[in-house]
């Protein structure tokens, strides 16, 4: 069971590999219309190193309560997506329910109230608590939020809840995720968007460009498949005195080449010429945006895109922070190395990924910018992905090798390819606090 759920863990942010979903129709597993009219419930959904958890549901109640016991509860959740077969053992099954409180309509704490928040187990293998599953549909796979619906009984009484009133999402919802640009050549790509409340003073921007299973048409994807949401944080925007952050997406895959076929840097890209557009007209319309502090980073495809940008309009970015790099070296030439050289960049790996194989992208990458003499260029190379929080095992448990991102969303790298701690004026720094330094 833990290797099938690994598995679908390590497409959530590369279409590299090759998804286990399928195309068929299996009506038992699809989502039913509701047909008893229970009560309403709202869905709290948090982002994860892993991906997204329904990790909490409010049920509204009709009167006033002042306590109430978790093991009360029995939840049930069902997945599905129409016109694809999800496995039984991710379409439907019991959630845990871990505690219990009173709760206000938004999921606080409180004393007396009309509302229940119930806390759900949540994890990188618990898959019938999230909402998203990578799909391969029409020769493209990609993450898309299924039909997800939840059932609670109190089981003493047998009331139920059966009715999705709404969902709170706390950092997602701090985005715009209306964001729509079409380019000259009629590229149309669509993006989410923060924007910090200070503005008194011009802001850095932060991109984030998102790896090969995030393309589509629905912003909030990038944002929660690894959270990427995590660069609006107080912790984050605190380091950058506050910070915009620009989520573009692509309707396919970054790394997409006019045949329709993936690009590792020998062929160029479709999408390009339309992102670099969007990034200087989201730029142009914002006068608070600070144009010497403009900072470009991704995953995978994201990554690759981001050394294209660099490369192509290397006077346009004050830094780089890029994981699981998918540009392959060998197509990066020495004249391209001479218009990098200098610029301050930031690698993220890990030696383990067989997705974005680093002795093909970045390692020779780095070490040929080092030998130009490169005085601001870092790498931190990690031997794995391992869970940061602690809670699933901590150094112990492993991510798939590909899923360095994580240690960029949570500012976790501080060190250098030989081990030493990367310094700013003789103090060590962290990655976010480093880019924060960076000006073109």
């Amino acid at each position: 069971m833990k290797t099938k759920i690994r598995i679908l863990l390590v497409v959530f942010c590369t279409s590299f590999i090759f998804p286990i979903s399928a195309t068929n129709t299996n009506e038992r597993y699809m989502k039913e219309p509701v047909q008893d009219k229970g009560n309403a419930y709202t869905l709290i959904i948090t982002g994860y190193d892993w991906g997204p958890g329904v990790n909490k549901v409010i049920l509204h109640e009709s009167k006033i309560i002042s306590q109430v016991n978790a093991s009360d509860y029995e939840v049930v959740a069902e997945r599905g997506y129409e016109g694809v077969e999800i496995t039984p053992d991710q379409a439907s099954g019991k959630r845990h329910v871990l505690y219990a409180y009173v709760s206000d309509e938004k999921g606080n704490r409180v004393a007396k109230g009309k509302h229940i928040t119930l806390a759900l187990l949540v994890g990188p293998e618990e898959t019938l608590g999230n909402p998203i599953q990578y799909i391969f549909q029409n020769n493209q796979g990609s993450n898309h939020w299924v039909d997800y619906s939840l059932s609670i009984t109190e089981k003493s009484t047998g009331e139920i809840w059966n009715r999705e009133k709404g969902r709170i999402q706390p950092l997602v919802d701090r985005f715009d995720l209306s964001g729509s640009y079409t380019h000259k050549d009629g590229t149309a790509l669509t993006y989410a968007s923060f924007e910090p409340t200070a503005k008194e003073e011009k802001r850095p921007l932060i991109i984030w460009l998102h790896g090969g299973g995030e393309g589509g048409t629905d912003p909030s994807i990038p944002l929660v498949a690894n959270k990427a949401t995590n660069y609006a944080s107080k912790k984050i925007q605190g380091i950058f005195g506050g910070a915009y952050v620009l989520v573009p997406q692509t309707p396919t895959f970054w790394m997409q080449s006019a045949s329709g076929a993936y690009t590792r840097g020998k062929e160029n890209d479709i999408y390009n010429d339309a992102l670099m557009g969007l990034i200087k007209k989201y730029v142009t319309d914002r006068p608070n945006i600070d144009a010497d502090r403009v900072y470009i980073g991704g995953c995978s495809n994201g990554g690759y895109m981001s050394l294209k940008l660099l490369l192509e309009h290397p006077n346009y970015f004050a830094a780089a922070y890029i994981s699981a790099l998918a540009y392959h070296a060998k197509y990066i030439s020495d004249v391209q190395l001479e218009i990098i050289q200098n610029k301050p960049i930031w690698f993220l790996h890990c030696k383990d990924d067989q997705v974005t194989v680093p002795d093909e992208t970045v390692v020779p990458l780095y070490r040929r910018l080092k030998a130009t003499g490169a005085p601001n260029v870092h790498f931190s190379y990690y031997d794995h992905a391992v869970d940061l929080t602690g809670f699933y095992g901590g150094d112990g448990y492993r991510y798939n090798g590909h899923f360095s991102w994580i240690y960029s969303h949570a500012n976790h790298a501080d060190f250098d390819f030989d081990g030493s701690p990367v310094r700013v004026d003789g103090k060590p720094v962290n990655l976010m606090n480093w880019m924060a330094l960076q000006r073109r």
